[in-house]
C-alpha cells in the first residue's frame, strides 16, 4: 500500500475548532493500482493521437477539407501539448498534483466532446487545441507523484511499470480507430474517448491521493516562476538528459506520425490493417519496459541505458541496410521497430529519473518542461519531418537513424560533463 500522505486543509466549523469530515473519502491504491491509473491518465495521449489516424480519408471527405488541413490537426494538438505541457508541473508545484488532474480531465472531456461535434476542419483545430492543452497533465503530473512516493529503484519499478501498462494504448488505439470509422463513422471515435475520460475523471475523484503537502507547494509567482524555469533551461545537463528521451520519442513517433501515408503507399495496407505497425512497436515498448521493471536495483542506469542503444542502433542499421538494396515489404519493414522501442523503453525510466533529480524541490515543473522538449520536438517531426520522408521507407529509415545517433551523442556528452564537474569537486546527482 502507499504511504499516507497530509490530509488536505479542511474548512473550520464556526462553533468548535474540530474539522469538519472531508466531502469523500479517497480510497488508497496499491502500487500496481496507481500504476495503472497513472498509465491510464497517460494513455489519453496516445489515444487522442493514435486512434483517429485512420480516419483521416473520411475527416478529409465529409469536412470539405484537403489532405494538409487535416493533416495539421494532428500539428495543433502536438503545438498545444508543447505549450500547455510546461505548464502542468508548475500549477502542480503550487496547487497540489490532484487538483490539477481533475480540471485537466474536465477540460479534456469538453474538447473530445467539440471535436465529435465538428462541423468543419477549422471548428476540428480549435477543439483539438483543447485537448492537447489538457492531454498532458497524466504524464507529466503523474511523474511527479512516483518521484514523491518512491525513491530510485522503487521509482524506475513504477515508472516502467506505467509504460508497461500505458503501452496498450498505441496498439489498440489505431486498430480500435479503424474498426470504428468502418463500422460508425470517425465521430463514433472522439464519443468514445470522451465516455473513457469522464469514466476516468469519476475513478481519480475517488482514488487519486494527493502526493504533495500544503506545506511542501512551491510559490506560482512570476518571480518564482521565472528562477525556476531559469535554472532548468539554462541547465546544460538538463538539455543533454532530456534530449536523450525526447530524441528516442522522435525517432518513434517519425513513424506513428508518417503511417496514414507510409502504410498504403508503400505497403497497401488499409485503415483495419495499421496494426502491422503498431502491435511490433508496442509489444517492444511493453517487453522492454518490462525488461527495465525487473533491471532495476541490478544494474545502475548507465548500463542499462547502453544495453537499450545497443538495440536501438541494431534496429536502425538493419532498417537502413534493407531498404537500401530492397523493396518495403513485410514483416521487414515494420519488424525494426520492436527492437527499437525495446531498446527505448529500456532507456526510458533511467533517463527521465536523471533529469527530474538535477532539481529535486520542483520536480514537478522539471516534468514539465522534459515533457515539452520531448512534445515541442514532436510537433516538429509531425509537421515538418514526417510529411517530408512519408512517401519513402527508406527516407524514414534514414531519419530514424539520425534521431539515435544524435541522442547516443547526447548521452556520451552528458557523461563526459558530469565527469568533468565531479571532478572539479561540483555535487551532480
Amino acid at each position: 500500500m502507499l504511504p499516507p500522505t497530509d490530509p488536505p486543509d479542511l474548512p473550520k466549523d464556526p462553533v468548535t475548532p474540530v474539522p469538519l469530515p472531508p466531502p469523500h473519502k479517497i480510497v488508497m491504491l496499491s502500487a500496481g493500482g496507481l500504476a495503472t491509473l497513472l498509465a491510464a491518465l497517460a494513455m489519453l495521449g496516445p489515444f487522442s493521437i493514435d486512434a483517429y489516424l485512420p480516419a483521416f480519408p473520411q475527416i478529409q471527405a465529409e469536412l470539405a477539407a484537403t489532405p494538409l488541413e487535416v493533416q495539421q490537426t494532428l500539428t495543433a494538438y502536438m503545438l498545444a501539448f508543447a505549450g500547455m505541457v510546461l505548464w502542468h508541473g508548475a500549477l502542480s508545484d503550487a496547487f497540489g498534483r490532484r487538483n490539477v488532474i481533475l480540471v485537466a480531465l474536465v477540460v479534456f472531456a469538453i474538447g473530445t466532446f467539440g471535436c465529435a461535434s465538428a462541423s468543419s476542419v477549422h471548428y476540428l483545430w480549435v477543439f483539438r487545441i483543447m485537448q492537447g492543452v489538457s492531454a498532458g497533465a497524466g504524464v507529466v503530473v503523474g511523474r511527479a507523484i512516483i518521484r514523491d512516493l518512491y525513491s530510485d529503484t522503487a521509482a524506475a519499478r513504477l515508472l516502467s511499470m506505467v509504460t508497461m501498462i500505458f503501452s496498450i494504448a498505441p496498439a489498440i488505439a489505431p486498430v480500435v480507430g479503424g474498426w470504428i470509422v468502418l463500422w460508425f463513422d470517425w465521430r463514433a471515435i472522439f464519443l468514445a474517448l470522451c465516455m473513457y475520460t469522464v469514466l476516468l475523471a469519476w475513478f481519480c475523484w475517488k482514488h487519486l491521493p494527493e502526493t504533495i503537502p500544503s506545506t511542501q507547494r512551491q510559490p506560482f509567482n512570476p518571480r518564482f516562476l521565472a528562477k525556476s524555469y531559469g535554472a532548468i533551461f539554462s541547465s546544460f545537463l538538463f538539455h543533454m538528459k532530456a534530449g536523450v528521451t525526447a530524441l528516442n520519442f522522435g525517432g518513434l513517433f517519425l513513424y506513428i506520425a508518417a503511417a496514414p501515408v507510409m502504410l498504403p503507399e508503400s505497403l497497401g495496407l488499409g485503415p483495419s490493417q495499421f496494426a502491422w505497425l503498431f502491435v511490433p512497436t508496442v509489444s517492444g515498448i511493453f517487453l522492454g519496459s518490462l525488461m527495465a521493471n525487473r533491471l532495476a536495483g541490478r544494474m545502475d542506469f548507465a548500463r542499462q541505458i547502453r544495453i537499450g542503444f545497443f538495440f536501438m542502433l541494431a534496429a536502425v542499421t538493419f532498417n537502413v541496410t534493407y531498404h537500401a538494396f530492397l523493396p518495403p515489404a513485410l514483416p521487414w519493414t515494420v519488424a525494426p521497430m520492436f527492437f527499437f522501442t525495446f531498446g527505448s523503453s529500456l532507456i526510458a525510466p533511467g533517463a527521465t529519473l536523471l533529469a527530474l533529480d538535477l532539481f529535486p524541490h520542483i520536480r514537478g515543473t522539471v516534468a514539465s518542461c522534459q515533457s515539452f522538449v520531448s512534445t515541442l520536438l514532436g510537433a516538429i517531426v509531425a509537421g515538418v519531418v514526417a510529411p517530408m520522408l512519408s512517401h519513402s521507407v527508406l527516407a524514414l529509415a534514414v531519419g530514424q537513424m539520425f534521431f539515435v545517433l544524435v541522442s547516443l551523442a547526447f548521452w556520451d556528452t552528458a557523461r563526459r560533463h558530469r565527469r568533468k564537474l565531479r571532478a572539479r569537486g561540483e555535487q551532480v546527482p
